[in-house]
């Protein structure tokens, strides 16, 4: 904040949360939420004078939602999180920063919004057994972002009839561990910067 003139730095941080919504229509912004261990003020900047990148923006128009390898159709929303559930060591102090922060249990959950027009979701549920959620955005070959939960499990949704429009369902789903691969995500970002 230069204009105060008031510049913090934040030593030891983590990411405890990632998260963004998939929809139709707006600007495609992610949100991160990071847990430092301690802030430091300065009288004067310390990043010196960075290099700029050059902006390549994803849009809402150009995502896709796939389900086991083919298009889920009718999705009206989207919302993935996924959250290291960071523990703060809040231990007394001198310095007043906090011992660190561990991680627990890693969780990804998010909500699909879908018009009610087969009931492949609502089987899937009812069964428990999971399936293949893919979240993509593409710009062409050289700039997209794939994130895959790979065992999705979905809840019995509450289909309730709101008036004289189709029929909508919302299903809160959670992701697993998956047997293969041996992991419960995967993030594949294709782009035209060798390195950051």
């Amino acid at each position: 904040m230069p204009e105060v003139p008031r510049f913090a730095m934040y030593s030891g941080c983590v990411l405890d949360q990632l998260s963004w919504q998939m929809q139709r229509s707006g600007l495609l912004t992610a949100s991160a939420k990071l847990i430092a261990q301690g802030e430091t003020i300065a009288a004067a900047t310390a990043a010196g004078t960075p290099t700029s990148l050059g902006l390549q923006r994803f849009g809402h128009f150009n995502g896709t939602v796939k389900r086991n390898g083919s298009s889920l159709g009718n999705v009206v929303s989207a919302e993935i999180t996924y959250s290291n559930n960071l523990d703060r060591i809040e231990t007394i102090r001198g310095d007043g920063r906090i011992d660190g922060a561990d991680p627990t249990m890693a969780a990804l959950t998010g909500r699909i919004e879908v018009r009610f027009s087969d009931s492949t979701l609502v089987t899937q549920a009812i069964d428990g057994t999971p399936c293949e959620l893919e979240f993509n955005y593409s710009l062409g070959a050289n700039a997209s972002f794939t994130f895959t939960a790979h065992a999705v499990y979905l809840p019995i949704p509450r289909i309730e009839i709101a008036g004289p429009q189709g029929v909508q369902a919302s299903f809160d789903w959670q992701a697993a561990k998956a047997t293969s691969p041996a992991r419960m995500c995967t993030a594949t970002l294709i782009n035209s910067i060798a390195s950051y």
